[in-house]
């Protein structure tokens, strides 16, 4: 399944925002098996290193990004994802943007801690719990 995650739950693990961070944690364990082809919009990429280096500072934010990048692929944004999301009926534009950019890779699903900013997607959308209950119950179907 290919899933683009949304900011907050890449935010989640990487500042082991609790009680989020394991739900999420786990969705990242399965980018790294191989059972989740994990994306991440371009946008997520510099939002991450902003939040991480007030945190942590700009080397080890550097490090965390380059690790983001190494187990996520990478949705661009474009001039054809910004034009579409500018015209899609999402209430946030960078929800917009992020929604768009799964579309034009081919995501199936869009996996966010906030699933009411993605109202009107045409994507299905999941909360890191959620995805993981589906991982679940796919694995007790064997």
């Amino acid at each position: 399944m290919k899933v683009l995650f949304d900011t907050n739950v890449v935010l989640d693990v990487l500042l082991d925002r609790r009680p989020f961070s394991a739900p999420a944690a786990s969705l990242f364990a399965k980018v790294e098996t191989g059972e989740i082809e994990g994306s991440i919009c371009a946008t997520t990429v510099t939002t991450i290193h902003y939040i991480a280096a007030k945190a942590v500072g700009t080397q080890q934010a550097r490090v965390e990004v380059k690790k983001i990048m190494a187990l996520f692929e990478i949705a661009p944004v474009n001039r054809t994802v910004l034009e579409t999301a500018i015209t899609a009926k999402f209430l946030d534009f960078e929800d917009s943007v992020i929604h768009e950019a799964a579309r034009h890779i081919g995501a199936q699903a869009i996996v966010t801690r906030n699933p009411k900013d993605f109202k009107g997607a045409v994507l299905a959308i999941y909360t890191p719990q959620e995805l993981e209950a589906i991982f679940n119950r796919h694995l007790t179907d064997r």
